[in-house]
């Protein structure tokens, strides 16, 4: 027996036992194992010739019959599920941008027995605004739900240590970009730059090295996705 064929043996021992007597004629949560394990084949990336980037948050949708029965047993099931994901993610060389989060929703036009499910690679941010900065700031930098205060002098994105925005994902370099804040009035003007990285930026679709922003400017670096919005101020 292969490697793959053993971490794929293991990711269903793992969730037969009880679950698969308390969802007998149901969705079986090996079934959902399984499937989650094809969303990691068919939606991964190539990165470089060894890695290649796989989904870490998952949306299991299930209808009303299935949904009342797994839900009670989910926090069980996840806790099982993830570290096998990881597992065999290991095996294949996939690469998870930040933790594997599994969540269910209800889909009340499936029928007993059928579900889908909807991925996507959430890079993790890790930003040190706090609340009332970010309440204060006229522009923030919205990215996978971290809001970051777009204040002078700027902001540097990256991977590494050294950028004041730091983002888990292997498509960003270590300083990837820098967003400039200069005073500009009622609206502060912002730019972003390129500093070099390996993947470049998009602004708006558009591959730029520098670019001026503005509210509901869309910027894509690596896999993530951020835009420029405005906070909402408590009254």
């Amino acid at each position: 027996m292969g490697v793959f064929d053993r971490v794929e043996k293991k990711l269903e021992g793992a969730v037969n036992g009880v679950f698969a007597r308390a969802f007998k004629g149901d969705v079986q949560p090996v079934e959902i194992t399984a499937r989650l394990q094809r969303e990691l084949d068919v939606e991964s990336k190539l990165l470089t010739r060894e890695r290649k980037l796989v989904p870490n948050e998952f949306v299991v949708s299930l209808s009303r019959h299935d949904y009342d029965r797994l839900t009670p047993y989910s926090k069980t099931l996840n806790a099982e599920i993830g570290p096998q994901l990881r597992d065999y993610a290991d095996s294949r060389g996939y690469i998870f941008n930040g933790p594997v989060l599994i969540s269910y929703e209800l889909d009340e036009t499936l029928p007993t027995g059928r579900f889908t499910v909807a991925s996507s690679a959430v890079a993790g941010v890790d930003g040190d605004a706090s609340p009332s900065e970010v309440r204060r700031a006229n522009l923030v930098l919205e990215v996978n739900g971290v809001r970051h205060p777009l204040n002078p002098p700027g902001v540097v994105i990256g991977r590494g240590t050294e950028a004041d925005l730091r983002i888990n994902d292997p498509g960003i370099s270590r300083r990837h970009a820098k967003i400039e804040v200069s005073d500009g009035g009622s609206q502060p003007i912002i730019t972003i730059e390129d500093l070099g990285s390996t993947n470049g930026i998009l602004v708006n679709g558009q591959r730029v090295r520098q670019a001026t922003l503005s509210v509901g400017s869309r910027i894509e670096i690596g896999s993530t996705r951020m835009s420029i919005t405005s906070p909402v101020h408590d009254v």
